[in-house]
């Protein structure tokens, strides 16, 4: 009975072994690869993207550091300005006052002082020993540089790319495309130097100034 028992088991083992394998529906695992293919066309197109963008960002950040410094080249530096009047002070921050500047300035004398906005203006000092009524802004026109008088040459020269201005300040060489900026130079009671921003006419070319 017992080898009954093992032959009965050792035929169905037999058996089992020859079956059919089971069978895969290949269709029911397409979607899954299709949607895995999906998903990686969709990580892909998102990275092209963002590389894209960073291409144009980085492009227009090139373009923009060389485009602005070389349309600032043909654009004046902004000079003169400012509200009311201001007092003038000298290099140390110190009020200039009238009567004591023609004590030690004389005929004929081209000084730098404090004006509107802070920039150096120059204070003239007239044939009858009298403080012209204006200052000129000593911010050469083309880029930038602050203008030294020259008495030898009776005329204001530019050190940086030649540029030169009659005494009044008016453009008598280039490249200085303008004029020096005009302020108004008064007293005030207390005899203090005072600028003023200068809106009028600008006397040297009968037109607006450029500076306001």
């Amino acid at each position: 009975m017992k080898l009954f028992s093992v032959l009965s088991m050792a035929l169905f083992g037999s058996a089992a072994a020859f079956a059919p394998a089971p069978v895969v529906n290949s269709r029911a695992v397409a979607p899954v690869n299709m949607a895995a293919a999906d998903g990686e066309f969709y990580i892909d197109q998102n990275r092209r993207n963002l590389m894209n963008l960073i291409l144009v960002g980085s492009a227009a950040v090139t373009v923009g550091g060389l485009a602005v410094p070389y349309i600032l080249f043909f654009l004046p530096p902004s000079a003169g300005g400012g509200g009311a009047g201001i007092p003038a002070k000298d290099a140390l921050g110190n009020d200039l006052f009238e009567k004591e500047y023609l004590t030690t300035h004389k005929v004929g004398d081209h000084s730098l002082a404090q004006g509107l906005k802070g920039d150096a203006t120059y204070l003239i000092v007239k044939e009858d020993g009298t403080l012209e009524d204006y200052g000129l802004n000593a911010v050469c026109t083309h880029l930038g540089c602050v203008v030294p008088w020259s008495a030898a040459n009776n005329k204001f020269m530019c050190p940086c790319h030649g540029s030169q201005y009659a005494p009044t300040g008016a453009v008598v060489r280039g490249p200085a495309p303008l004029p020096l900026a005009l302020a108004h130079r008064t007293t005030d009671e207390a005899g203090t130097i005072i600028f003023s921003p200068w809106t009028e006419t600008d006397f040297r070319t009968e037109g607006k100034p450029w500076w306001m």
